[in-house]
Parts: structure tokens; sequence; C-alpha cells
């Protein structure tokens, strides 16, 4: 067995409000800190320096690629690493049992898996299949890594087994609903290129998540929305989903907050998406072959996707 020390890296752009939580959360255990930042025009990044954190900056193409460059570039040298975002908070009782477990854990053991809670005004968000939702998130040095994709990207594991340690894990971004429609405008945008390039094979695309390389349920999500979901008409999708999220896995219990959060989640965002397909692929019929697509796709949804 190793020393199995582990690196946290954390992606950050504007994160002032987040990130001293963020990385405070993880210093028991954290043999290194990681700062990836996409040029922050607020106090980020002195923020992180001043918690000891090594900041190293990138411009920004997707999360995909800036989290690759930072796998890349950064001076890892531990036998774990973390990938955590700015707005999420390990809790002391997970941080303790990653500090004591991960000394103990065989070779065979390459990947580790934790369940994240929802805070979203204040409130976490139990029902509507929103807890728990398990992600890879600790990974052995040179068996995982990211997912080449525009949206919904995971780590994924190769040469053992994964575990998984329970505790505290949360997503509290402390922006208002503004800053969080807006990302989620970025976020169908995204979505609806890697939904596109399913249909039409404009990029190479990557397929290699499996349930043995990444949690069972991220697996099976991705492997619904790609069968089955993607195939109905965009405005049967959604509304059948936030009745479904809603109704029969009880979102309503989660109160004021919950509703809020299952319909612009559940039902506008995946609308937004759909309709963005929509208008996209209206335009991309019109031309002849796939190079001119990709061209086309690329002007409409301002990404460089070669």
């Amino acid at each position: 067995m190793s020393n199995n020390n582990c690196s946290v890296i954390i992606l950050t752009y504007n994160e002032e409000q987040h990130i001293q939580r963020c990385i405070e959360s993880v210093q028991s255990f954290a043999s290194n800190i990681f700062v990836i930042d996409s040029f922050s025009k607020d106090k980020t990044v002195e923020i992180a320096k001043s918690l000891g954190a090594t900041v190293l900056q990138n411009p920004w193409t997707n999360y995909s690629k800036q989290f690759q460059w930072g796998l890349d570039n950064a001076p890892i040298t531990s036998d774990w690493i973390m990938r955590l975002d700015a707005d999420e908070i390990i809790e002391t009782d997970l941080a303790k049992k990653i500090r004591n477990r991960l000394p103990q854990l065989k070779e065979n053991v390459v990947g580790i898996n934790i369940d994240r809670k929802h805070i979203f005004l204040g409130k976490w968000i139990k029902h509507g299949g929103r807890y728990p939702l398990t992600l890879l998130r600790i990974w052995r040095r040179g068996k995982g890594r990211i997912e080449d994709r525009w949206m919904d990207e995971h780590i994924v594991v190769k040469g053992g087994k994964t575990i998984k340690i329970s505790g505290g894990f949360s997503d509290c971004n402390l922006n208002d609903i503004t800053f969080f429609t807006t990302k989620h405008n970025h976020y169908a945008t995204r979505e609806a290129i890697d939904v596109l390039n399913q249909k039409y094979a404009l990029f190479e695309r990557d397929e290699d998540l499996t349930e043995g390389n990444t949690p069972k349920q991220a697996a099976s999500k991705r492997g619904f929305k790609e069968k089955l979901y993607n195939k109905l008409p965009f405005w049967v999708g959604p509304f059948v989903y936030f009745l479904y999220r809603y109704f029969l896995q009880f979102g309503f219990l989660d109160g004021r907050e919950g509703l809020i959060y299952h319909f612009l989640q559940g039902f506008w965002y995946r609308f937004l998406v759909g309709a963005k397909i929509y208008e996209y692929e209206r335009e991309l019929i019109k031309v002849s072959d796939r190079s001119a697509m990709l061209k086309k796709l690329e002007e409409m949804t301002g990404h460089k996707l070669r």
C-alpha cells in the first residue's frame, strides 16, 4: 500500500464568495489544492493563494477541456486526485472519512464515489430524484480521466474497482435565480451541441462511459437520455419528466423552494435544451455536408467545436 495522499483540483471563474469555503472544506485531507482559474476579475485568485492553493490560469473552452488542462499541467504527485467545484463543500464527517480511509485502500481500488446533495435557496432538495446523486469524484492518479464532452462530463476510471464513502457532500451555490437561469442557458447550448453531435456525428464523440468505470446511476441516466428521451418530440419530454419528478418522485415534498427548483431545472431547462436543438437543427438541415453543418453549428452557438 502507498501513502495515499490526495490533490484537489477546483475550477474557478469569479468565485470569490465560494472559494474560501470550498478550500477550507478539504484542507484536512488535501496534500495539495490546485485552482485552475479562467482569469477571474474578482478576488478569487487572491483568496485562493492566501489559503495556500496553487493557482494556474488558462482560457476557458468548456468544463471538460479546462479540467483536462488542469490534470495535464498541475504538478500533481499525489496518489489520489479529487475533482471539486468551487460551490461545493466536503462536510466535516466526509472529510474525516476520506482522510482515514485513503491510506487503508488496496491497490485494486481506483475510484471513490460520494453522494452529493443539492442546496437551493438555502433548502436541501431531497426529492424528485435529486438525492442521492452518486458521483465519482476521487480516483487514483493515472487510473482516471474526464470525458471529452460539452456537457454532462464524468470521471471514468480503469484498472480496478470503485467503492463508496458515505458522508456530507453539498452543492450550495450562493448566487441568485438570475445567475441560476443564466448558467443553465449556457448549459442548454452545450447540451444541444452534444445531442446534435450524437445525431449527425459532426466531430469525434467520447462514448467510454459504462457502469464498470463510473457510478451505475450516471451510466443509466446517460443511457436513458440518449436512447429514449432525446428521441421524443421536444415539447413532450419536459412535461413528462417534470410530472414524473414532481409527483411520482415526490418533488412536491421539497416545498416552495422545491417547486421553483424542480420547475426550473426539471421542466424549463429541459424545454430550453429541446428548443435550442430544434432551432439549430432547422438551420443544419439546410446545408449539404457534415463539414458545413459543423461550421454552421459553431456560428450559431459561438463555440469552436474542432
